[in-house]
């Protein structure tokens, strides 16, 4: 499969797991314009995650639920600092797991654990719904929530069925430092300089419309677009484009909601056609 992306410029917007997204794509031999959608910082005051954690060690909760793998590593760097890491895992290893989508599932996989369901559906309404298969009465359930999202549907949900619900928030999201990056791109596409688009989650989405909108630029953006096919990592993804329409051009085969095929679905789409730029 080496070099299947020789020649093309691939713009991507994934932040968490950009690096990794990168390189799978430079060794398949794609140009990669990256253009990270914010920064990702620590939470400013550590001591309610601090607090969320001594907790979790000293009575387990019976049910754990992971949005995010950021979420799982950035709570592992503050365990770390404060040396309690065996008792941590230990503490998760007693509690019933649940992950939103695999990006989670590998966080935990990382540190010797494993999930024992993962949503159908990566969103919150999609833990909600697999909650709601569930009896949770009298039941003490840890969220870890990520940031700029309303969570108070899914954990008013998971009240609903008599559930108590302790929620962690371990980082945070400094967008206005990724503005000039964003602007950049929407040029680069406007002006035909990028063969494609790929799209891993429904947050970039939204941050591309509303970076356009505050820069005057959403008609441009929509031009760029347009002309530039757009690839979608999964349902969730083309469903969020659908909702602003726009239009998946490029998804996995075989349901494979997944970096490497996405990039394989690239490569067999784009080979159709010579590349745009010359490089």
């Amino acid at each position: 499969m080496a070099d299947r992306l020789n020649g093309y410029r691939v713009l991507i917007l994934e932040t968490r797991e950009e690096a990794q997204f990168s390189r799978l794509l430079s060794e398949q031999g794609a140009d990669v314009l990256q253009c990270p959608m914010f920064a990702i910082n620590d939470a400013p005051d550590p001591a309610p995650i601090e607090a969320w954690i001594r907790r979790a060690i000293a009575k387990p909760h019976d049910d754990m639920v992971f949005m995010t793998g950021e979420g799982l590593r950035r709570l592992m760097k503050v365990v770390r600092r404060i040396g309690v890491e065996p008792e941590f895992v230990a503490a998760l290893g007693k509690m019933r797991k649940f992950t939103r989508g695999p990006k989670p599932g590998k966080a935990l996989r990382e540190i010797g654990l494993e999930a024992q369901t993962t949503t159908e559906k990566p969103t919150s309404e999609g833990v909600a719904e697999m909650l709601s298969r569930l009896d949770l009465k009298g039941r003490r359930v840890g969220l870890q929530l990520y940031p700029d999202k309303d969570h108070g549907a899914l954990i008013g949900a998971i009240k609903a069925r008599g559930a108590e619900v302790d929620t962690v928030l371990p980082y945070v999201y400094d967008a206005k430092a990724a503005d000039a990056n964003i602007v950049t791109a929407i040029d680069e596409m406007a002006r035909g300089r990028i063969d494609a688009i790929a799209l891993t989650n429904l947050g970039q989405i939204r941050r591309l419309l509303d970076t356009a909108k505050k820069h005057g630029w959403e008609e441009k953006l929509r031009e760029g677009l347009a002309q530039t096919p757009i690839a979608s990592v999964g349902p969730a993804v083309s469903d969020e484009l659908k909702s602003h329409g726009l239009r998946t051009d490029i998804y996995p085969a075989d349901e494979s909601f997944f970096m490497r095929p996405l990039i394989s679905a690239m490569a067999t789409a784009l080979g159709k056609n010579p590349p745009r730029v010359a490089t």
